[in-house]
């Protein structure tokens, strides 16, 4: 099956802190793969890189083909991305913003689907709000409408949970599903264990940098075994 992401050796360094150690990852076509680490394990630094926000210190990644150290332009065209922290701009509301990333884009019926993910989020009611104005939640809403707007075959997202409630996380996560068994990938950075255990398809586990797992679910779930059990006892050594 097509690797949509390969790294090979990918580090990245800040100084004298190696923030991600020599990663090799592929990660296949229409999986729903999971990056797993406890805070500060480099999660975020990956997907910055993957997505060309930062350049790599050495080795290399590719998505889609493409070297995010030369062509990350070309990469966020691509693909779909929501970052750690959500940002919209807080001087445009939540309907101008998505004409924003519509504008870039060059996205057609831009209000039709503006409209589709309004009513699936459950958010009709802030569309003329600033987002400076939004609750947390609403903010993670609305990056996630710029993220998938564009029917992307690939969506990197860092956390992408952590603001819904209970509710909202059940739709997401059924949103997720669907849309990787559609043959799209999604590539999720998280701690939840518990959710990356009910939706994923294939994990990798970091911890200060270095991978000290990769595999699928099914090979997780051998001999009855729970993610969390895999999980601790990696990082606990």
């Amino acid at each position: 099956m097509e690797n949509i992401i390969k790294t090979e050796s990918l580090t990245k360094k800040f100084g004298d802190l190696i923030a991600v150690n020599a990663v090799t990852l592929n990660v296949r076509k229409g999986s729903l793969f999971g990056l797993l680490g406890p805070n500060g394990s480099g999660k975020t630094t990956m997907i910055k890189m993957l997505t060309g926000q930062i350049v790599p210190s050495s080795g290399n990644a590719h998505v889609f083909g493409l070297d995010v150290a030369t062509d990350p332009v070309g990469i966020r065209t691509l693909v779909g991305i929501i970052p750690e922290q959500e940002s919209p701009p807080s001087f445009l509301t939540a309907m101008e913003y998505l004409e924003f990333i519509g504008d870039i884009r060059k996205i057609p019926d831009l209000e039709q689907k503006a409209d589709w993910w309004f009513d699936f989020l459950e958010y009709e009611d802030k569309r003329n709000v600033l987002c400076k104005d939004l609750s947390r939640g609403t903010r993670q809403k609305l990056m996630l409408t710029q993220a998938f707007i564009h029917n992307p075959e690939l969506a990197l997202i860092d956390e992408p949970l952590i603001n819904f409630d209970p509710i909202m996380q059940d739709k997401v996560k059924a949103f997720f599903v669907s849309y990787t068994k559609q043959g799209n990938t999604l590539f999720i950075s998280t701690h939840l264990l518990e959710t990356a255990e009910e939706i994923c398809s294939e994990v990798a586990i970091l911890h200060v940098g270095n991978l000290l797992y990769t595999g699928t679910m099914e090979s997780v779930r051998e001999g009855n075994r729970h993610l969390s059990d895999l999980f601790l006892s990696l990082v606990r050594t």
